[in-house]
């Protein structure tokens, strides 16, 4: 690694961030922050961003981990993002980086972990940060960004199990890997754990390379799960669960007798067309882990392995209002029991 002063920089808004940016490289695009400097140079640290399938301002996890690499941004500091279209680029992608010097590189989404260790191994003075990406075994300059998904997903469940009328609920997720198998399995714990007589329905993405990207088919699954009865919809899959959020919003009774909750960041923020029945996100604190990890990068005491990032619920926001306080009471203990252990989800 090169020696250089720690900076930590303000953070930017994303909206300003994406400004400006963009280009192709061959089946994904890309987009800096500044005009390209020599990364080998011990005056400028690098970051570079890939991103699973799908865009970053997906409104969920490529996002706020681009979020996160825009919080170190300042004097001596570049970052750039390249998208990926297609699984298959992974490594070419990871390449133009590690051929262009890049101090720190962050790859999202647990589909990229092999792709991600076999760059890290050809490229040891590289730091790599796997988001979503449990490591089996340490390599020293691979570090995971893992959550407790089960945690945020018991939260949100606990939360649905004290507001369902019908005794019905569902969640929407994308490809069955292990951080959605996480959440659906907290969110079916909590819910019960409230309201035993509740019944979860549940749905995964039939995989490919658009399962976190595909709203259509998570607004279509969302409709069935309404038809039959669910009052209450957690999409937890990217642009496919925002695609859930956005049908129940539109369907009557949004925000009165139906309601959905969103994933990873707080999607009030994010996915406004779901305000109208958005009560809650189960959050990962994606955006703050990242920058704690590159932080760590920079200062030289970043290590290998996993690094355990938060979770939690995002705020009511204009539901905090409509909630009866005694909801609002139980799922914050609820919420207090996961962090300080007394609940245990398993």
């Amino acid at each position: 690694m090169k020696a250089k002063p720690f900076l930590i920089a303000a953070p930017a808004a994303l909206a300003l961030a994406l400004a400006g940016c963009g280009g192709s490289t061959g089946n994904s695009t890309d987009g800096s922050s500044t005009a390209p400097k020599d990364c080998s140079s011990a005056d400028v640290f690098c970051i570079g961003l890939v991103t699973d399938t799908g865009s970053v301002d997906d409104k969920s996890f490529n996002q706020a981990a681009w979020e996160g690499v825009k919080a170190m941004e300042g004097d001596g500091v570049q970052t750039k993002y390249i998208e990926t279209k297609d699984a298959k680029d992974y490594a070419a992608n990871l390449k133009q980086f590690t051929d262009q010097k890049y101090d720190a590189i962050v790859t999202v989404g647990f589909l990229m972990t092999e792709a991600t260790q076999t760059a890290a191994k050809a490229n040891p003075t590289t730091k790599f940060i796997g988001v979503d990406q449990f490591q089996e075994a340490t390599v020293e300059n691979v570090t995971g960004l893992v959550f407790p998904e089960a945690n945020a997903g018991y939260a949100a469940g606990y939360l649905a199990g004290l507001l369902t009328k019908t005794n019905k609920i569902g969640v929407v997720l994308g490809q069955e890997i292990p951080p959605t198998q996480n959440y659906a399995k907290g969110y079916e714990l909590g819910s019960k754990a409230a309201n035993p007589k509740i019944s979860v329905a549940k749905v995964y993405h039939p995989a490919g390379d658009n399962a976190f990207s595909d709203s259509p088919w998570g607004a279509g699954e969302a409709k069935k799960m309404l038809a039959q009865g669910a009052d209450i919809i957690f999409g937890a899959g990217g642009g496919t669960g925002n695609g859930a959020l956005g049908e129940v919003a539109k369907t009557s009774g949004a925000g009165t007798s139906l309601y959905c909750i969103g994933v990873d960041l707080d999607q009030w923020d994010t996915v406004p067309e779901a305000h109208p029945c958005l009560v809650t996100s189960a959050e990962k604190k994606l955006t703050d882990g990242t920058t704690d990890l590159l932080k760590q990068v920079k200062d030289g005491s970043i290590k290998g392995g996993n690094f355990n990032g938060k979770t939690g619920l995002a705020a009511f926001h204009d539901f905090d209002s409509k909630l009866p306080a005694e909801v609002k009471t139980k799922v914050a203990d609820v919420v207090k029991g996961i962090e300080d252990g007394t609940i245990k989800v398993g």
